[in-house]
């Protein structure tokens, strides 16, 4: 087995036992068809992995508002992977999205993508499973905006072009969110 079968076979490991924890504490749903779940979990892992609740909240809310937003993708997983551009790799043949084009950072910065603190990554799955299994039964996150419709947020320790350009309508722990 070769490094990168072994990897693969870590997460699948880490996902299996994710959704047996979560199915024994009767917190964590399975996941929807479309993988809308894993899409909101990884986003929820690499951007705010390291925020409270409130914050993790917010990211998805965030995601959400762009979801009902005609500016960008109308699924989950359309919004969390939206890239500007993109290249074909010379060595795999993949499509690839150019680094920094991304609409999150996490998923274009050239690192790998498979969550490494499988305690912030369980947490994650289980969140993203209670949110998805909530919007099928019409009670959504949209319901509890705490991002006042916050469509961007940023660290508050950059400072990206855009920001002065749109109102700041929140701050929760180190991410500032604008609409």
């Amino acid at each position: 087995m070769n490094q990168k079968q072994e990897r693969r076979l870590q997460y699948l490991c880490l996902i299996v036992l994710g959704f047996c924890i979560g199915f024994y504490a009767g917190k964590a749903y399975p996941s929807d068809e479309n993988g809308e779940a894993f899409c909101l979990a990884q986003n929820l892992y690499f951007e705010a992995g390291n925020q409270p609740l409130a914050g993790k909240l917010a990211v998805a809310q965030v995601v959400q508002n762009r979801v009902d937003s005609t500016m960008f993708p109308n699924d989950i997983c359309g919004v969390i992977y939206q890239a500007k551009e993109y290249y074909t790799s010379w060595k795999t043949g993949d499509t690839i999205p150019k680094y920094g084009s991304c609409q999150f950072s996490w998923y274009c910065d050239g690192k790998s993508d498979e969550p490494q603190d499988s305690k912030t990554w369980l947490a994650s799955v289980q969140l993203a499973n209670q949110i998805i299994v909530g919007e099928k039964y019409d009670i959504t996150i949209s319901d509890f905006d705490i991002t006042e419709g916050a469509l961007w947020y940023h660290a508050d320790y950059i400072r990206p072009y855009w920001a002065d350009h749109l109102n700041q309508t929140v701050v929760i722990d180190n991410h500032i969110f604008y609409k």
